[in-house]
């Protein structure tokens, strides 16, 4: 009982830390563009941080059944994932790199799983097409979107979203340029400052749909884990029922706790991330933050409705870039840009090492 309930802590202790680490998606073009203070974006950040995360629960379902068999995922396993999902958060936000925290979840559920499995690799869901018809209970394949798996759910998607929000950006950019162009940039600035509020409000209900939900199905799958694969809730008092999990699901409680702890994490800020991304990538006006911004909403927000588990931050750094670039190829600071992809592609292996480590440590020690 003790350690499910220390689980949990862990969990809302990333959630708290993914809220500061990942506020300066949303709000460090509005910052940057002197569109908001730094606190009204952050008021602004948190409330519909808050919202977002309190809508749909597709992304939590990945996480928590869609990623590693859960047969090998004690309390102790998920434990040791969420230590090394901590440990690469606070590094790379103490360096001011924008990685992500999703990925650094990931990682660290997969190492974990390994581990437990003692190297089998099966203990990771690669890619699962098929499911049963609840109805009919027959085999159904599911389309690419619907599938389960690391592939489909964060490998592919990791690849992908950040081209797209790259072009988009560049794309939507570009037309605005053209259909703007006699246009006087005062009139621009004063229209544009206060769309992008919009879009900045946008941005964080998809971060919150999207970020929020990771926790909220780490919390779901140890509460399962516990209530069918271990006497750790037999003499619960009935206060506590509410604890029980005997099906995979996302309790209201758990949704509000996670959406909660977000905001709190939020209301903290993250201003070194916001300083690399507001104003170290390239210069930004309110039209360039609006666009990133929007590219950046309707890339999380669709990723959200097909249950897949997005890097925010891979996403609005790319449709920061693409904006960049349409000003100029060379507006982009690149040097910049390199250290952050470096970030991104060693996040899953790091993280699933440290995972790894920590619970082969644990084994080792007699304590898992």
């Amino acid at each position: 009982m003790t350690l499910v309930l220390c689980v949990v802590l862990v969990a809302l202790v990333f959630e708290y830390i993914n809220g500061f680490h990942d506020t300066a998606n949303a709000i460090a073009t509005s910052v940057s563009t002197k569109v908001l203070t730094p606190a009204q974006a952050i008021v602004l950040s948190t409330v519909c941080n808050l919202i977002g995360a309190l809508i749909g629960v597709a992304v939590a379902k990945t996480v928590g059944q869609g990623l590693v068999d859960t047969k090998f995922m004690t309390s102790t396993a998920l434990l040791c994932a969420l230590a090394g999902a901590i440990i690469w958060n606070l590094l790379t936000w103490w360096l001011g790199l924008p990685s992500s925290s999703s990925h650094a979840l990931f990682g660290g559920m997969c190492g974990a799983a390994l581990a437990a499995a003692h190297g089998d690799w099966s203990a990771i869901i690669w890619y699962r097409h098929t499911a049963i018809d609840p109805v009919t209970h027959q085999t159904i394949q599911l389309g690419f979107l619907k599938s389960q798996g690391l592939w489909p759910k964060v490998v592919f998607p990791m690849m992908a979203a950040p081209v797209l929000g790259f072009l988009i950006g560049l794309i939507i950019m570009g037309l605005l340029y053209f259909f703007l162009r006699n246009t006087r940039p005062r009139v621009v600035n004063m229209v544009f400052g206060k769309v992008q509020i919009l879009s900045a409000a946008w941005m964080s209900i998809g971060h919150g749909m999207n970020d929020a939900q990771k926790t909220m199905g780490i919390v779901a799958l140890t509460l399962f884990t516990a209530t069918t694969k271990s006497d750790a809730f037999a003499n619960l008092p009935g206060w506590l029922d509410f604890l029980h999990l005997p099906k995979f699901e996302i309790p209201f409680w758990v949704k509000v706790t996670c959406a909660l702890t977000m905001a709190a994490g939020t209301a903290a800020g993250g201003w070194r991330i916001i300083k690399t991304l507001g104003s170290q990538m390239v210069k930004l006006q309110p039209v360039h933050g609006f666009s990133a911004q929007t590219t950046a909403a309707v890339i999380i927000e669709s990723a959200s409705h097909w249950g897949i588990p997005l890097s925010t931050t891979h996403v609005i750094s790319s449709s920061i870039m693409g904006v960049g670039a349409s000003k100029r190829f060379n507006a982009v600071k690149w040097s910049v840009v390199e250290r952050m992809v470096w970030a991104w592609i060693m996040t899953l292996p790091i993280t699933g090492l440290i995972g790894y480590a920590i619970l082969r440590g644990a084994q080792l020690l007699g304590l898992a």
